[in-house]
């Protein structure tokens, strides 16, 4: 029996966020970091022990006991052509696996450029796929993004209000959703807004019948709570492709009649060092990064114009760690206020700053492992994506949530050590999250 949900996620903290929201839904998810190889069908060297007397399956390979496969990416930012063809593979992949719904996954800030790279990967995916018609929501109440009249709302602010107008590769300035997508599509975009939404999954199908009629191909759907994200989820049931940032995950499971199952999170026992990577430049992650400081715990900071200079800056790092791992977490950071990220990128280039801070991050992830750090915290996506590569993990196994939208995940490591990991995007996540994510492994372990 094929899966029956087959997801393609731009990011790796955005694939976790979504294979967390269809876990807490009752789904067996398996999580696997990029496309497999040609003819493989399952991620290699990722089986891990479950505990005995968990009723769930824990093999991480893709088999008849996986309802969902999750495909992370690492195409958010890219080049427009390299995310669809990236894209593609994907798709191709989980169809030959048996997906029977696609669920393209982008981030609930909707972050993208003119050129991309949300539009032009949905058109490939619909294009491949024969569809007429699909949807795009970010909504994610949950963590504060709520959609009305076609508007993203970040908390209580637009988007364009938001920090995501300082990001500095996707700066966010315009809140409607529909404008935002209309300049990256070739095909007329659309509204569900929130009266059809209210009204129902026989309400939105009739909305969306009437779009079709109008030759309209991506409609914009609002959501401004759990309930919405419901309705929306019921209403998709026979798309062949749905996008969406997380939100959308909780309303469909149900269609294939799966019900929320604690057991689906069960991890196994955490061990060994703990510490936190963090390259995010986002308003969330700043507060983070200094209620950690705050507290007085060990916390070493990347500058990346040291590493331009060609200083070690990764080994001063595994060398202060090292002083410090066996007294509890220590950080490792290059989180930045927004003027001070222009003034970095302003002398090295943004691309360059953002290559540099992500190699050396994810070395720094490499040897705090190799020293025996088994809980690992990563925060922001670019980051997330290159250290997962750098450990050589494959595929997660996902556990329970620490914050909305952020789980701890299990994986197996080449050596076939378990790492406890978990992969936050820069904007989630209240301030003491760092603490807060050891916690409730201690938690899970009394």
């Amino acid at each position: 029996m094929g899966i029956r949900l087959g997801c393609i996620a731009d990011d790796f903290t955005g694939a976790t966020d979504l294979a967390n929201n269809l876990v807490r839904a009752g789904m067996r998810v398996v999580q696997l970091i990029d496309v497999p190889p040609a003819g493989a069908d399952r991620p290699a060297d990722t089986d891990i022990e479950a505990d005995a007397d968990a009723d769930t399956d824990t093999d991480l390979g893709v088999d008849a006991d996986a309802d969902a496969v999750v495909i992370a990416l690492k195409s958010r930012t890219v080049p427009a052509a390299e995310a669809v063809e990236a894209s593609l593979r994907a798709l191709a992949w989980l169809r030959a696996a048996g997906a029977e719904q696609i669920y393209f996954k982008y981030c609930s800030t909707f972050d993208s450029t003119p050129a991309g790279n949300i539009g032009p990967v949905t058109e490939a995916l619909m294009d491949a796929i024969g569809a007429d018609f699909t949807l795009a929501t970010p909504a994610f109440p949950d963590n504060g993004r709520t959609v009305f009249k076609g508007h993203l709302f970040v908390g209580d602010v637009l988007l364009s209000e938001s920090g995501m107008r300082h990001h500095p590769l996707t700066p966010m300035t315009d809140p409607n959703l529909v404008s935002v997508l209309g300049a990256q599509t070739t095909r007329p975009v659309g509204l569900i807004d929130h009266t059809t939404v209210a009204g129902g999954a026989e309400a939105i199908r009739a909305r969306i019948d009437a779009l079709r009629e109008e030759g309209v191909g991506i409609a914009i759907a609002d959501a401004v709570s759990d309930d919405d994200l419901l309705r929306l989820g019921s209403a998709v049931r026979e798309l062949p492709l749905v996008t969406a940032g997380s939100g959308l995950a909780i309303g469909l499971p149900a269609n294939w009649g799966i019900e929320p199952s604690p057991a689906a999170a069960q991890l196994p026992p955490a061990g060994g060092h703990r510490a936190v990577v963090s390259g995010s430049v986002s308003v969330a992650t700043n507060r983070q990064v200094q209620e950690f400081l705050d507290s007085g715990r060990p916390a070493f900071s990347v500058d990346p114009l040291r590493i331009a200079a060609g200083e070690d800056v990764a080994g001063q790092a595994l060398d202060f760690a090292e002083k410090h791992l066996a007294d509890g977490p220590v950080l490792v950071y290059s989180t930045e206020a927004p003027d001070t990220v222009r003034t970095v990128q302003g002398r090295l280039g943004a691309a360059e700053a953002g290559e540099l801070v992500e190699r050396t991050l994810a070395r720094v992830a490499r040897g705090l492992v190799a020293r025996g750090v088994r809980q690992l915290v990563v925060a922001g996506g670019e980051t997330s994506g290159a250290v997962v590569q750098e450990l050589g993990v494959t595929g997660l196994r996902i556990g329970p949530q620490i914050d909305p939208g952020v789980p701890w995940c299990a994986a197996a490591l080449p050596d076939g050590d378990t790492l406890h990991l978990t992969l936050k995007s820069g904007n989630f996540g209240g301030p003491g999250f760092f603490t807060d994510a050891f916690a409730l492994l201690d938690e899970e372990a009394s």
